[in-house]
């Protein structure tokens, strides 16, 4: 096999892909026994239709089933014997197969490169997180309202499920910690993203931008058809929806590559969990400071 690669841009390459000899005859030969097994003439049992009727009535499909598999099967060797991390489905053009070569071009968008150093020891600065009387008072102030009680006593927490007054309390208490500092976390965690991303500057795979597009443009259309917006007032305003969603598209993207390329770098499986992981990494390496 023959490759050779064309840098159109800093994320687009242009492959020149060539194989010929056994590799392309031997597909033309699976294919043709495969019609062989299934090709219905008049005259002849299936399974029995001599070689020269088959090459006269089912040449166009022979020829497809080649394309249709030998295409995928070379190009992901290609891509693989270059080491690129194409990150969309290919743009086959130019395609010629006869039957001792297959040549075709494939245009594909890679993951940019992103010199990336300081991710570790990013400063980050935290509270010790407390929930105060004030805010204990007022979550119970407001479960008071919601169930129109007059004093808030034992009976008042035996009837939400709990021992007394107290228990109430420690466990509203823990409800409040819980959620700040599960606030103080994703703040945090944005914090340190930002110091890590804020001096980076490369393109965007266009293909990876209009696909996290499309889903958050699904699901805003979701979430107003769910808070009753007529179907057609939706339709009417998907292109300014778009428009606006599309720098927070644009900043996932750059995000997510950015987490993947620390994965890379320390040895984290890239797969559905691999932001977490790497957030937690970052957490792992930051360097804390307690404000007061």
């Amino acid at each position: 096999m023959k490759t050779e690669v064309k840098k159109l841009d800093s994320i687009k390459r242009e492959l020149n892909i060539e194989v010929n000899g056994e590799i392309v005859k031997n597909k033309f030969e699976d294919a043709f026994k495969k019609i062989s097994k299934e090709a219905k003439v008049p005259g002849f049992r299936v399974g029995n239709v001599p070689r020269d009727i088959l090459e006269k009535n089912f040449s166009s499909d022979v020829h497809n089933i080649v394309l249709k598999e030998l295409i995928p099967d070379v190009y992901n060797q290609a891509i693989k014997k270059e080491g690129l991390d194409v990150v969309e489905l290919p743009e086959i053009s130019e395609v010629k197969l006869d039957r001792n070569a297959l040549s075709f071009k494939a245009t594909v968008e890679v993951s940019p490169e992103i010199n990336i150093r300081n991710y570790k020891g990013t400063k980050v600065s935290y509270k010790k997180m407390a929930a105060s009387p004030d805010e204990v008072k007022r979550n119970i102030d407001a479960l008071k309202e919601k169930r129109k009680a007059e004093t808030i006593d034992d009976n008042f927490a035996k009837g939400l499920g709990y021992a007394n007054l107290s228990e109430l309390e420690n466990a509203i208490q823990a409800q409040i910690y819980i959620q700040n500092d599960n606030l103080q976390r994703q703040k945090i965690e944005n914090e340190i993203i930002e110091q890590i991303i804020k001096d980076l500057d490369f393109k965007l795979p266009q293909s990876l931008i209009n696909r996290q597009l499309q889903d958050m443009v699904r699901q805003a259309k979701l979430d107003m058809a769910l808070k009753g917006t007529p179907r057609e007032k939706i339709d009417e305003q998907e292109n300014k929806i778009s428009s606006e969603l599309e720098p927070e598209a644009k900043r996932q993207i750059k995000v997510y590559l950015v987490l993947s390329e620390i994965a890379k770098k320390e040895n984290i499986t890239v797969d559905d969990h691999m932001p977490h992981r790497v957030m937690e990494f970052l957490l792992r390496e930051a360097n804390w400071q307690e404000s007061v």
